[in-house]
């Protein structure tokens, strides 16, 4: 099946990409306490009492795949995902001691209810409106009942959108969208997942938009060791 034109676009684009946006952000969690901490919160909700042995969590967007390395280094089993096959490269250059593998959160290539957790901090921001309720869809048939979700995604007054035709001095056409929170919170609720809590951050050096964080969960009870 040929593969939207969102994702090719971002695909060709990140690929162009891909070794000057890794070597600008090898960590960007380094500079932020704010995600630090919440990535903290949801590794917390991922060891939640009850789960039944060590369901593995999976980083959407995993980019140069520092996210995925901060939560290998907090003791979950973890592997990365991202629509770029050379960010996926370079991922594996970085973290040789993890796993990471190309795919698209709209069509995950991933059994049901087998994921202990879900993070995709910044990249929703490339999901058009229209394909957004199948990426919670998705979210929602990969996880386990009472697992998380994580998102981290630019946001303003209302929502918006801006194509990119130039980063790094090449040429690409990337899509990016920004959200309010609860316009992504109705996304959820939609998809069937429980919102736990959000976070509105003030811009930080560089950055011209809020921030917005959404903690969730898929609703149900937690399996319970027999």
């Amino acid at each position: 099946m040929r593969a939207p034109e969102f994702l090719r676009s971002t695909q060709a684009s990140y690929d162009t990409i891909a070794e000057a946006y890794a070597a600008e952000h090898p960590d960007s969690l380094a500079g932020r306490p704010l995600e630090r901490a919440l990535l903290t919160a949801f590794v917390e909700l991922v060891r939640a009492p009850g789960v039944p042995g060590r369901p593995p969590v999976a980083d959407l967007g995993s980019g140069p795949g520092y996210v995925t390395a901060r939560l290998h280094e907090a003791g979950l089993p973890v592997f990365g995902v991202d629509a770029s096959p050379r960010m996926v490269a370079l991922a594996r250059r970085a973290h040789p001691e993890l796993r990471f593998h190309v795919g698209c959160m709209t069509a995950l290539d991933l059994p049901d209810e087998t994921l202990g957790g879900v993070v995709a901090l910044y990249s929703i921001i490339h999901v058009p409106d229209d394909h957004l309720p199948a990426a919670f869809a998705e979210f929602r048939r990969v996880l386990l009942p009472g697992a998380p979700v994580l998102l981290g995604f630019q946001s303003g007054d209302e929502d918006g959108h801006r194509r990119l035709t130039e980063r790094y001095g090449r040429e690409i056409a990337l899509d990016y969208y920004w959200r309010t929170p609860d316009t992504v919170a109705a996304h959820l609720a939609e998809a069937g997942l429980e919102l736990h809590a959000r976070v509105l951050r003030e811009p930080g050096p560089g950055e011209k938009l809020p921030r917005a964080f959404l903690l969730a969960r898929r609703p149900g009870p937690v399996p319970r060791e027999v």
